[in-house]
């Protein structure tokens, strides 16, 4: 599965941003897609993710600010990012774990910097 992402940016604190994967080259419904973040010097770590039925998972730093979602129908996943704060800035890659092969596929990361 080949993953795009996109909507990374610069934004002040407080600001919001929505990130986009669109998912292409295999059927969609198998992954389970997440968002992985990486901050320099730091490894990569679990943002979130989202099963084909829609359980989500969040990392305890972004519980009740963002929120992951999927439309199935355009094979694409979505961060919404609220009340950014200057230590989510980090490269943003998107991520599919296919169910049963557990087979995981990366997107090529988007740079999200939280500053004023």
């Amino acid at each position: 599965v080949q993953l795009q992402a996109s909507g990374g940016g610069l934004v002040q604190p407080g600001g919001s941003l929505r990130l986009s994967c669109a998912a292409s080259g295999s059927i969609f419904r198998f992954y389970v897609m997440g968002w992985y973040r990486q901050a320099p010097g730091k490894q990569r770590d679990l943002v979130a993710s989202i099963t084909s039925d829609g359980n989500t998972n969040y990392a305890d730093s972004v519980k009740g600010r963002f929120t992951i979602s999927r439309d199935n129908a355009k094979n694409t996943v979505y961060l919404q990012m609220n009340s950014l704060k200057p230590e989510d800035t980090a490269v943003y890659y998107c991520n599919a774990q296919h169910i049963i092969t557990r087979r995981t596929f990366w997107g090529q990361g988007t740079l999200v910097t939280v500053s004023s």
